[in-house]
């Protein structure tokens, strides 16, 4: 399955079926999984940019934010760039995230309010320990206010003995619940503070793209 994409324009089709599949999943589990979600044209132009050699694009990517934002080797090890929409590609991927987050919200009533994201490398022995993408009860305690998490990969020929995988825990974070391969074009979505999840140690280079839908949270400022 793949969106809808106009060459011309870089426009999605917001009521394409796979984002209707994202909804169904989201409201019956908090977590979809889907292989060969994105469309190639847009895959494969993401992943020529994520490989063209450019060392000062990405920088080690840390734990906490703003003030608390420190690096720590021992959780994780992977390195990062933040997607600006600078390129046509960029600026492509935005788009669909924007569509998903139209119809999300048309669909769902989430109130997503923004999206941010950024590529990510993980070279050999890079790994990402257990964690949440926010934490319940707490939405707007660490300025995240993060309420849905995004990630695509883009590794053709990825082999169970590349490792690199992204497991998925129950909200206990003790029972996992899937095995996700890094592979080419599969998409993952999943409810930022429910779904406990690590990214184990890869064997070669794993690309990827992470991000997160946010709330507003101004919303907290308003009179009661």
């Amino acid at each position: 399955m793949s969106l809808a994409i106009d060459s011309n324009t870089g426009r999605f089709d917001g009521d394409d079926p796979l984002f209707e599949r994202i909804a169904g999943d989201i409201q019956s589990q908090g977590w979809s999984v889907i292989p060969n979600a994105l469309p190639i044209a847009l895959s494969s132009a993401l992943l020529t940019q994520l490989q063209t050699p450019d060392d000062e694009r990405f920088t080690p990517a840390g734990v906490g934010r703003s003030a608390d934002h420190v690096l720590n080797p021992f959780v994780r090890r992977d390195e990062i760039c933040w997607i600006e929409g600078r390129t046509a590609v960029e600026r492509d991927w935005l788009n669909w995230s924007n569509s998903l987050r139209l119809h999300l919200n048309k669909r769902l009533f989430l109130g997503l309010f923004s999206f941010e994201s950024h590529f990510a490398h993980y070279r050999p022995g890079a790994f990402y320990k257990k964690h949440v993408d926010a934490f319940k009860n707490q939405p707007f305690k660490d300025g995240t206010n993060r309420v849905l998490s995004v990630v695509a990969y883009f590794n053709p020929g990825w082999l169970p003995d590349d490792g690199g995988e992204l497991v998925m825990y129950d909200e206990s974070g003790v029972e996992s619940v899937l095995s996700v391969t890094p592979a080419f074009g599969t998409l993952v979505v999943f409810l930022s503070e429910d779904v406990p999840h690590e990214v184990k140690p890869a064997r070669r280079d794993r690309f990827s793209i992470a991000g997160w839908y946010r709330v507003n949270s101004s919303q907290l400022d308003l009179p009661r």
